[in-house]
C-alpha cells in the first residue's frame, strides 16, 4: 500500500462551491477510484489550501492513474472542479496538486 499526500490552493471565492461539489461526488468519479485501487481518499481545507491523502492499494499507480485521467467522466468532474482550485507555485512539471515526500509514519 501506497500513500499519497498532495497539496493545492482553493481560490478563496471557490471554497463554498468546492464544498457543495465534495458533499455529493459524482458516483462514477467514486467507482473509478474504487476501480482503480485507491481507497481512504480525503480532502481536508486550511485557510486558502487544500491537503489530499489517498492510500493505493494496486501494482502499477503510474498506470492506474494514466486510467483515471483517460476517463470522460474524471475529465469532466475535473473541469468542474479546476476553477476552484490554484495550484502550487513550484509543483513539478504535468503536477496540478503537489505531491508530498513521506517525512513520517506511526501505525
Amino acid at each position: 500500500m501506497k500513500r499519497i499526500g498532495m497539496m493545492i490552493g482553493i481560490r478563496e471565492e471557490k471554497i463554498d462551491e468546492y464544498k457543495k461539489l465534495h458533499a455529493r461526488v459524482w458516483p462514477a468519479v467514486l467507482e473509478n477510484l474504487t476501480e482503480l485501487h485507491c481507497k481512504n481518499y480525503s480532502i481536508f481545507l486550511h485557510h486558502n489550501y487544500l491537503f489530499g491523502y489517498m492510500e493505493y492499494h494496486g501494482d502499477d499507480y503510474e498506470k492506474d492513474m494514466k486510467t483515471m485521467s483517460e476517463n470522460e467522466k474524471v475529465k469532466e468532474w475535473w473541469a468542474v472542479c479546476k476553477p476552484c482550485q490554484k495550484p502550487l507555485v513550484g509543483r513539478k512539471d504535468g503536477e496540478w496538486w503537489s505531491l508530498m515526500e513521506e517525512v513520517f509514519h506511526h501505525q
